[in-house]
């Protein structure tokens, strides 16, 4: 069946999997951040 090493290594794979979508989604918030500050570039022309 699973050996220890197989175990670790799943493992590690799910960490790295896990702080690559945390880095994703952090970079997605941060985007709708930006937008948020800046409501002309929606297409609204202020008006």
């Amino acid at each position: 069946m699973d050996s220890p090493d197989d175990k670790l290594s799943r493992e590690e794979r799910l960490a790295a999997k896990l702080r690559e979508n945390l880095r994703r989604r952090k970079g997605q918030a941060r985007e709708i951040r930006e937008s948020d500050d800046h409501p002309l570039s929606k297409g609204d022309a202020g008006s």
